[in-house]
């Protein structure tokens, strides 16, 4: 009994990390979705896009913080995680450059709320640039990870209390909520600051205001 118990934990452990990340990873394409729209029209919905992307960091370090815990298990030699094995070759490659590429964009594009749009320079340079690698990059990571991802996620929100897995559910919601409440707090603290950003016109972006 007692050896099974200790087995199950780890494998438990295991599952529920991925079940974190999967619906982690799922809310930021969503939220990304929403992000890359207000681009498109960057002129009115600047607003949108600074609250929305500051509002990122939250979900942003949580993905990082459960892939990470996952690559040190496995590198440590982990049972658990080594059983479950590595990603494909190719996202273990790219891995490290989405995060990397995500914190840059996330990072210079807070920057940009300090410097403003007098004084961007080539910020906003670092900034575009990253966008692209990072949307490159993370396009490949989401078709890698899209069917595992949709599964656990399935699983996670539909699965009853009495599978084991389950049982920590309403721990990682929490930590979920909470981390999207945290970078909520951090976009309502710095929309004040980014306000000689957001009472640009869209002539001021080089858009044309069709009202």
């Amino acid at each position: 009994m007692n050896a099974t118990s200790t087995t199950e934990r780890p494998d438990t452990g295991v599952e529920g990390n991925s079940r974190l990340t999967a619906v982690n990873g799922t809310l930021l394409i969503v939220l990304f979705a929403v992000e890359g729209v207000s681009i498109l029209n960057i002129g009115r919905l600047i607003s949108l896009h600074i609250f929305l992307g500051v509002l990122l960091v939250g979900p942003v370090l949580l993905k990082t913080a459960t892939t990470g815990y996952r690559f040190v298990r496995y590198y440590t030699g982990a049972r658990p995680y080594r059983r479950k094995g590595p990603p494909h070759p190719v996202l273990r490659m790219i891995g490290p450059v989405v995060v990397a590429a995500s914190l840059a964009v996330l990072g210079t594009g807070i920057g940009l709320i300090a410097t403003g749009p007098d004084h961007r320079g080539p910020l906003l340079t670092l900034h575009q640039g990253a966008f692209i690698v990072w949307i490159v990059v993370m396009s490949l990571h989401v078709l890698g990870h899209l069917v595992e991802a949709g599964r656990s996620t399935w699983r996670e929100l539909r699965e009853p209390r009495t599978v084991p897995a389950t049982r920590r559910r309403p721990v990682r919601m929490a930590v979920l909520v909470l981390c999207l409440l945290a970078g909520t707090g951090l976009a309502t603290a710095l929309m004040p600051a980014a306000h000689s950003w957001t009472s640009r016109t869209a002539h001021d972006f080089g858009q044309h205001d069709d009202r």
